[in-house]
């Protein structure tokens, strides 16, 4: 019987979570079981043992999987068997991923690959707040270099009160939603979405996650000393020459450092530039001196660039494109572009560009979701997309990656907190990025409240965003936060931090950190510079559009509600669907029907106000309870020698006697001109206790004339 490494946290609420290893997966270099409650999480990792050669960057693969019998469920599909990552296990790779890879060593170039599996859940705890510490475990308990360890929590604040890792029905009470990952000293990564809350609140919440995850952290400390991985594998993944580097950094830092200090504002003129001067170093070597020493020369003058945009920024407080660090670049935005979609917007902020149209759709375009502990269906949906030409780049465009799921992501959490309640529309916006350098998905969030309100979306309020970046060297005191960050800012900086919000407060927020030693001091000075950005943005997009138009555009779809009594669903719908189909054929519109807490809820939808007018009419018809002495306009189904049914209601039928069509005595209803298909206006004059048969009139409608003197 193998005896496993157990580890026990104590979370301070009663619950406890337990890292078990030695047991499974022990051919990984390393493997943890996680579990909390009845959910379990099994985290293995495997590194390569060299890297492949000429490789300078960290070839890190994240995957989360959960299982469907994990909580006793069929995968959907014809196979039966789960199939490609949903978009919630994209996600979750993306936070575990986002939190590990700036902590390998910049020197580790191996290939890794981190696998994290749902076998068990109770539908209580969410295992996304979960993966990232298992994930570290594993690390923890491998001979992996890792500069660890680290742990996530999720953080929700309900009824004023911050909560870690709550479970799915607590969270759905929460006013705030975020995932913080970090070291035990330093923030490295959050995520989240939030109504409208401050940045102080953010800041609170933020440190509350820190204290949780420092107490993960110290026992994965107490885990590597007892599974005794203290001493990490040796490696040797760069070949250095440090005579080669100084003659880079001499005959180029100067040149670089001006063409960072020049201020060029076109991002293609100052790629080239830099270039130039790499191009020129490399001239004075021979081909196959170049063969040897070329990859050298290219990451020492990476690194030469690097320094010299930061030092520029930190001394001179100049930046790439010559902005101050709390400029924004100049923003442009139109509505309408398009006339086909039912809304439209172009947003440009310097060389960022997103075309984001609006589609309004029905109870039948909701997307359904069937995770393996999430199904129900999504009436507001959000796609980004970011092909090549954005960049400049000459490549295909091959599907949905990661980073667009992500990004989406974002400006899906940022906006949809401002889409009306129980709003009748299904909407779908959809950002095209035509240009990048910056933040595209800030773009998208900007874009897509131009289009909301230009499709006529009673959005709550609007909504801007902007990115934030920050210069910080170790050892240094001195360190800048920029607004509006470029990419090469982005890349070649210490932070990523993007924030969204209304006037009233932040909406969403993604951050990512690549520095050590950040403190919440400078973190609190990037969110107040980033709401004095994010205001300035807002008032640039309200002067192209104000409010939501009145309504919405004339090719949109048109959509009632009605909410009915449960038991008139069935009457409806009827028979194998017969008497709802019959009323979508005869009116052109279109019918859905759900129950919803004892109610019925129906919406009618059209592409004008006649048909749905009719299909109304019909429904009404249908629920409406027969009142005697109400007045109805029904249709002549059939002539009797006594009388004629009317159709009063629809599928309800009624008796007008003979004697009850005219004052004057008939012989025959046909003397009254009556024939059938006629529509005529009745009375409902009675309605018989026994049998329900309803007793109509038509002459009860025309006063009674005189009689006539003898």
């Amino acid at each position: 019987m193998i005896n496993p490494i157990v580890k026990t946290i104590e979370l301070g609420d009663g619950r406890t979570i337990t890292l078990e290893t030695g047991k499974l997966a022990k051919q990984a270099d390393g493997s943890v079981m996680l579990r909390m409650g009845n959910t379990m999480l099994l985290a293995t990792v495997c590194a390569a043992k060299d890297a492949v050669p000429g490789t300078d960057f960290m070839p890190l693969q994240v995957e989360y999987k959960e299982k469907y019998a994990a909580f006793g469920r069929f995968p959907g599909g014809f196979t039966k068997r789960e199939g490609r990552a949903s978009d919630n296990e994209i996600l979750t790779c993306r936070l575990v991923d986002r939190a590990l890879r700036p902590l390998f060593p910049d020197n580790y170039h191996a290939e890794v690959y981190v696998n994290i599996v749902l076998f068990s859940a109770d539908g209580e705890d969410m295992p996304d707040a979960l993966a990232g510490l298992a994930a570290s475990a594993a690390l923890a308990v491998s001979d992996i270099p890792f500069n660890g360890p680290i742990s996530e929590v999720r953080v929700a604040r309900i009824d004023g009160k911050f909560v870690i890792n709550p479970t799915f029905l607590e969270l759905a009470k929460a006013d705030m939603d975020i995932m913080v990952a970090a070291t035990y000293e330093n923030i490295m990564m959050v995520e989240g979405e939030m109504k409208e809350v401050s940045e102080a609140e953010l800041l609170e919440a933020m440190k509350v996650a820190h204290e949780a995850i420092k107490i993960h952290c110290k026992a994965q400390m107490e885990l590597t000393e007892e599974v005794g991985k203290t001493v990490k594998r040796e490696y040797c993944h760069e070949v250095n020459d440090d005579e080669l580097r100084q003659a880079v950094h001499k005959a180029c830092y100067d040149k670089s450092y001006a063409i960072a200090a020049s201020g060029n504002k076109n991002k293609h003129e100052r790629e080239d530039a830099f270039n130039a001067i790499r191009d020129e170093f490399k001239a004075q070597y021979s081909e196959e001196d170049l063969a040897a020493k070329g990859d050298l020369i290219d990451r020492y003058y990476h690194d030469v660039e690097k320094e010299a945009m930061r030092r520029c920024i930190l001394d001179e407080g100049k930046r790439l494109d010559g902005r101050k660090t709390t400029e924004i670049r100049p923003i442009w935005s139109e509505v309408g572009y398009l006339p086909g979609p039912h809304g439209s917007a172009i947003f440009t902020r310097g060389e960022t560009q997103s075309l984001t149209s609006v589609t309004l759709g029905t109870k039948m375009d909701e997307k359904i979701v069937d995770d393996v502990l999430n199904h129900g269906r999504e009436r507001f949906l959000l796609h980004y997309n970011f092909p090549p030409y954005s960049t400049g780049e000459a490549k295909a465009q091959r599907g949905v990656g990661r980073r667009e799921i992500g990004h989406g992501n974002l400006a899906h959490r940022a906006l949809k907190g401002m889409i009306p309640d129980k709003y009748p529309y299904v909407v779908r916006v959809v950002s095209d990025i035509l240009e990048s350098n910056g933040s595209s998905s800030m773009a998208t969030v900007c874009a897509g409240t131009l289009a909301l309100m230009d499709a006529g979306v009673k959005i709550k309020k609007p909504v801007s965003g902007i990115a934030m970046g920050l210069i910080k060297n170790a050892g240094e005191e001195k360190y800048a936060v920029l607004s509006d960050i470029l990419g090469d800012e982005d890349h070649l900086g210490d932070m990523d931090f993007k924030v969204t919000g209304t006037k009233d407060g932040i909406t969403a927020t993604q951050m990512d950190i690549k520095v050590d030693g950040l403190s919440f001091d400078i973190l609190e000075k990037a969110l107040n510079q980033a709401k004095e950005g994010r205001m300035y943005i807002l008032d640039k997009i309200l002067e192209t559009i104000q409010e939501p138009r009145a309504e919405v555009k004339d090719h949109a779809p048109r959509i009632e509600t009605l909410i009915i009594p449960k038991e008139f669903i069935g009457a409806i719908i009827g028979p194998g669907g017969k008497i709802i189909q019959g009323m979508q054929e005869e009116t052109g519109a279109t019918i859905t029907i759900e129950e919803i807490d004892g109610t019925g809820k129906i919406e009618v939808s059209g592409t004008n106000k006649v048909s749905i007018d009719s299909a109304m009419r019909l429904i009404k018809g249908i629920v409406a309870v027969p009142e005697i002495g109400e007045v109805y306009k029904g249709k002549v189904r059939s002539i009797m020698p006594y009388g004629a049914f009317v159709e009063f209601l629809p599928g309800k039928d009624g008796l007008l006697h003979i004697s009850e069509i005219d004052w004057k005595r008939l012989e025959t209803v046909e003397e009254s001109g009556i024939k059938e298909g006629d529509e005529i206006e009745v009375k409902l004059i009675d309605i018989d206790p026994k049998t329900g048969k309803y007793k109509l009139s038509k002459k009860a409608l025309s006063p009674r004339p005189p009689k006539e003197d003898k």
